[in-house]
């Protein structure tokens, strides 16, 4: 099990573990470069992999859009592509600024060995790539439980009776339809899995106004032709009950993923822990106005 408190440290040790062990392989440049706020690369990050109980694995995958304001659209393609037997395994093709965690989950059969695919992004001109497979124990992530502490991640749902999610996303979850100029509610309840602490998230001992709350919302784009406008792309989440509102609203028609992110006081990416952390994926058809 890798364990990394600092992100960028981690994601640099990853890419240099990355470049030594898989023969090949392009070594990226150093994460800890300075950040522009335009212009830059965004670098695929393997966070780890872990296995099913029915044998199969998991490739846990983030990136880090070194862009400090500049969000960027790559349509899966040659240049937003996974292979072999891509280029589309379900990727983001909208990358928010900065480190953004357990984006994307692939399975792969129990008997993928040594086999190695690869995620490509270019963008500004700038290509990397970061191949990965499931032989280097190093890479060993426990997204569901940390071990150390007891953690895990919190649950979401988008009814208040209805099936739970939580962890990495596993595709999408849930599907809208919405027509031009209307906005499409989201509307979720969360909470925590049976038994949780705030200790578990690492916040044992922490004075209240150094603690982040115990849970905490983001929307975002994931996929989509045009520009998606949340009236809060963090809303409160109500007390007791655990629901959050917010609408999101569409300048262009077409099929869109949004991506739902609840964090507890572990933070971004568990502090860099591959735990606890839930990121949901939901499926929104916008059709013209009539």
């Amino acid at each position: 099990m890798r364990r990394c408190r600092w992100a960028g440290v981690c994601l640099t040790a990853a890419v240099s573990i990355a470049a030594s062990a898989l023969a090949g392989a392009r070594q990226l440049p150093l994460p800890l470069q300075p950040k522009g706020r335009t212009g830059q690369s965004v670098t695929p990050a393997y966070e780890g992999w872990y296995q099913n109980p029915d044998g199969s694995f998991n490739l846990l995958f983030g990136y880090y859009n070194r862009n400090g304001t500049q969000a960027l659209d790559i349509p899966v393609g040659p240049n937003n592509r996974i292979e072999p037997g891509g280029p589309d395994y379900g990727q983001p093709t909208h990358f928010l600024p900065h480190r953004q965690w357990g984006v994307l989950t692939i399975t792969v059969p129990k008997d993928f060995g040594n086999r190695k695919l690869t995620w490509t992004i270019v963008a500004n001109g700038q290509s990397m790539s970061v191949p990965v497979g499931i032989n280097n124990p190093v890479y060993v992530v426990e997204p569901l439980r940390d071990a150390a502490m007891g953690n895990t991640p919190p649950l979401l749902r988008f009814k208040p009776d209805g099936p739970s999610y939580s962890g990495p996303p596993r595709g999408t979850v849930e599907s809208r339809d919405v027509t031009m100029p209307d906005p499409a509610q989201l509307t979720v309840w969360l909470g925590h899995q049976p038994g949780w602490r705030p200790e578990l998230a690492g916040a044992a001992g922490l004075p209240k106004e150094y603690m982040g709350p115990e849970l905490s919302l983001t929307w975002s784009k994931y996929r989509g032709p045009g520009n998606v406008t949340f009236d809060h792309d963090k809303p409160a989440i109500d007390k007791p009950d655990g629901k959050a509102t917010t609408l999101a609203t569409f300048n262009v028609a077409g099929e869109y993923v949004l991506r739902a992110q609840v964090n507890d006081n572990s933070g971004d990416g568990g502090g860099g822990f591959q735990c606890c952390w839930t990121n949901a994926l939901v499926k929104v058809t916008v059709k013209p106005p009539r």
